[in-house]
C-alpha cells in the first residue's frame, strides 16, 4: 500500500476575504482556482483552503460553535532560527497573534506558535533532526 497523502487541510473562517489576505501577506500563494466561496493556496504538496466557518461545520453535520484549544495545530517548518523570526515578524505585522515567541525548546528545536483570526493555532519551527528541503518540504528519510 502506498503511504497516505494529506492533500487537503481546510479551515473554517468568518471572514474569508480578511483571512485569504492574512494568508497571503504572510507568504501563502493563492491559486488561481479561488472563487468568492473558497480560497485554495498551493504549499508544495498538500494545499491550503480557507472556507466559510458555518458552511464547513454544516458540510460535516456539526454544530459551528465551539472554542478552546481543538486538539489539532499546523506547522510551518523553516531552515533555520532565522527564518523562524522572519515568518514570525511577518505574521505579526499581518496581524496574527503570537502565542509564544520564538525560543528554543526542549526538544532541541527553535518554536513559536501564532493563532490567525480564526483561532487556528500555527506552529513555526527549525527542527535540525527533521531538515527542510530546498522546496519547502521535511526530510523523513522513510
Amino acid at each position: 500500500m502506498s503511504p497516505r497523502i494529506v492533500s487537503v487541510v481546510t479551515l473554517g473562517v468568518a471572514d474569508l476575504s480578511r483571512s485569504s489576505d492574512f494568508y497571503e501577506s504572510i507568504g501563502f500563494r493563492k491559486s488561481k482556482k479561488s472563487s468568492d466561496q473558497i480560497v485554495w493556496f498551493t504549499t508544495g504538496g498538500t494545499v491550503l483552503a480557507l472556507y466559510p466557518w458555518a458552511a464547513l461545520a454544516e458540510d460535516a453535520a456539526i454544530p459551528p460553535s465551539g472554542n478552546g484549544f481543538r486538539g489539532v495545530t499546523m506547522a510551518v517548518n523553516l531552515r533555520n532560527e532565522r527564518e523562524v523570526d522572519e515568518f514570525v515578524d511577518r505574521v505579526r505585522k499581518a496581524g496574527g497573534r503570537i502565542i509564544k515567541e520564538p525560543q528554543k525548546v526542549f526538544w532541541g528545536g527553535y518554536s513559536s506558535y501564532f493563532r490567525d483570526f480564526d483561532d487556528h493555532l500555527w506552529e513555526v519551527a527549525f527542527n535540525s533532526y527533521t531538515p527542510v528541503d530546498q522546496t519547502g518540504k521535511l526530510e523523513l528519510n522513510e
